[in-house]
């Protein structure tokens, strides 16, 4: 048969687009050309190709071979094309029957021994495929795993080109040995999970960290050096509920495409905890938000989708990197434009800042002890622009821990009891938005909180006043009102009263030099 096609899934983004791989057999010149916009890595697989079929015992004829991508006009990436275009070229040169591989789809990359090797975004191309009609996948055998988390579809793993050859043709075939292992990432220590009775004191930052993790709510905190904030961000994961199915779904296939899957060895290949991402303040924009030559891929803030993502020393950001942030904070996702086409990700992740009140750190109560000049004061907290921290929920001063808090008996409360909290007011506001396509009170809208959710003119008396003075954008005010919610639903109420507006609007305000920006 000099004519064969096989099928396949090229990722742009989180979105799968299933491709046909058409092999043509020709006479002349000894040639093997791949077309249809491969990139570098993927216009190498002729020769991975040639080699490990050679390897496997079934040599492709020399004769001119034309293996074509389609669509043409769809960029296509990566070496998990390997697996496709071998098994299409083998089946036009007759060494596999047209019928075996039929309506299958194959991903894997091909090392030069036969091997199949683990490739990234395989959950993404498999939901692809499923969502095309598919039912049929073959992955690399390190993979199956992964690919089995998609329901309805049949996964088969293989770990050599010459155990599927031999599976196609209904022949028996010998033991074969582990493949030697492919380079893999460095390997993720897992983080411990920090308990919330670890921090002393700090009643007041310890209640915004809950009133954060039972809303879904955007959180800075500012304080000086030693006080606290980096202790209370990292114990938010562990107040925050396990994801439910469609939500670890989306999470793992962001982690599957960014490679972080086979960065964490042993591990359940469904992420069902949030994630936590904390990248350091030289971070660039491309790290943080994504980007790359050829496709764009995913950065700290899609590794963080459902999750948390923690800005630690936020104003020693570069400018470009806390504005781009703008735009997943308001819209929950990501969309990167680049030559060779766009790549959208999910992005709705919970943002914490935290920020010293001045370069120097001692700019609080009077500022006696501070040596910072106003100008550096004022630049330093100009980095926190108002557009971006009037998208910011919640903002507490965590103040210094003072000896009588220290020298006070007993620890606060731990991560579980807090938790149990966190996931009881959660389930009153899943119920309650569930008519409305929202999760949780950090997703409401303005129309929704001055429609069906608008509170009677006693709850938002001071509320009212704030907007008419100018202290609060209109914004503001539908921030003001999520936490308000969220408020109600920790102490079980059905809708918030004025003492829950008036605790929202003191958590939407920060003592110290950050205080009134974007309010």
């Amino acid at each position: 048969m000099a004519l064969a096609r096989s099928l396949a899934v090229g990722l742009v983004g989180l979105q799968g687009h299933l491709v046909e791989v058409e092999a043509d057999i020709s006479g002349g010149l000894p040639a093997f050309v791949l077309v249809g916009l491969p990139d570098a890595s993927l216009h190498e697989a002729k020769d991975r190709v040639r080699a490990a079929t050679a390897n496997s015992g079934f040599a492709l004829p020399q004769q001119r071979i034309t293996v074509n991508l389609s669509p043409a006009t769809l960029p296509k990436s990566g070496s998990s094309f390997d697996l496709a275009v071998a098994v299409a070229a083998l089946t036009a040169a007759g060494v596999l029957p047209p019928e075996a591989s039929a309506g299958a789809v194959h991903l894997g990359e091909l090392g030069l021994d036969g091997s199949v090797r683990a490739v990234d975004g395989v959950l993404p191309a498999v939901l692809a495929a499923a969502r095309a009609g598919v039912r049929t996948v073959v992955v690399p055998a390190a993979t199956a795993e992964e690919a089995a988390l998609v329901p309805g579809v049949r996964v088969r793993g293989v770990r050599w080109l010459a155990e599927l050859v031999a599976d196609y043709r209904g022949e028996p075939l010998d033991e074969l040995p582990d493949p030697p292992a492919a380079p893999a990432p460095a390997a993720l220590t897992p983080r411990p999970v920090p308990d919330l009775a670890d921090v002393v004191g700090q009643a007041e930052a310890r209640f915004a960290l809950e009133v954060a993790a039972a809303g879904a709510h955007h959180l800075l905190m500012s304080g000086p050096p030693g006080a606290g904030k980096t202790m209370l961000a990292a114990r938010l994961p562990g107040l925050l509920p396990d994801l439910d199915e469609e939500a670890a779904l989306e999470v793992t296939a962001v982690h599957s495409i960014a490679g972080a899957l086979r960065a964490r060895p042993g591990a359940p290949a469904l992420i069902t905890r949030p994630p936590y991402e904390d990248p350091h303040h030289t971070a660039s924009v491309a790290s943080v938000v994504g980007g790359g030559t050829g496709v764009p891929r995913p950065g700290a803030v899609s590794r963080a989708h459902r999750g948390v993502l923690f800005l630690d020393e936020a104003p020693e950001f570069e400018s470009r990197v806390l504005e781009a942030l703008r735009q997943p904070l308001e819209h929950g996702e990501l969309v990167l434009h680049r030559a060779r086409g766009a790549a959208r990700y999910p992005a709705r992740f919970q943002l914490v800042l935290a920020a010293n009140p001045c370069p120097c750190g001692r700019a609080v109560g009077r500022a006696l002890d501070c040596t910072c000049t106003p100008q550096a004061r004022r630049r330093y907290a100009a980095k926190l622009s108002g557009p971006l921290l009037d998208r910011v929920d919640v903002r507490v001063d965590v103040r210094a821990v003072t000896r009588a808090e220290v020298a006070e008996p007993g620890a606060g409360e731990s991560t579980a009891a807090v938790a149990a909290r966190v996931r009881t007011a959660r389930a009153l506001a899943e119920q309650r938005l569930r008519p409305h396509s929202a999760r949780c009170n950090g997703e409401l809208r303005g129309p929704l909180l001055r429609g069906p959710l608008r509170l009677p003119p006693a709850a938002t008396a001071d509320l009212d006043r704030a907007l008419e003075r100018g202290a609060l954008t209109l914004r503001g005010v539908d921030r003001v009102l999520r936490v308000a919610w969220t408020v109600a639903d920790l102490r079980g109420a059905p809708a918030p009263d004025r003492d829950d507006v008036g605790r929202a609007l003191a958590l939407r305000g920060v003592g110290g030099p950050l205080a009134g920006a974007g309010a």
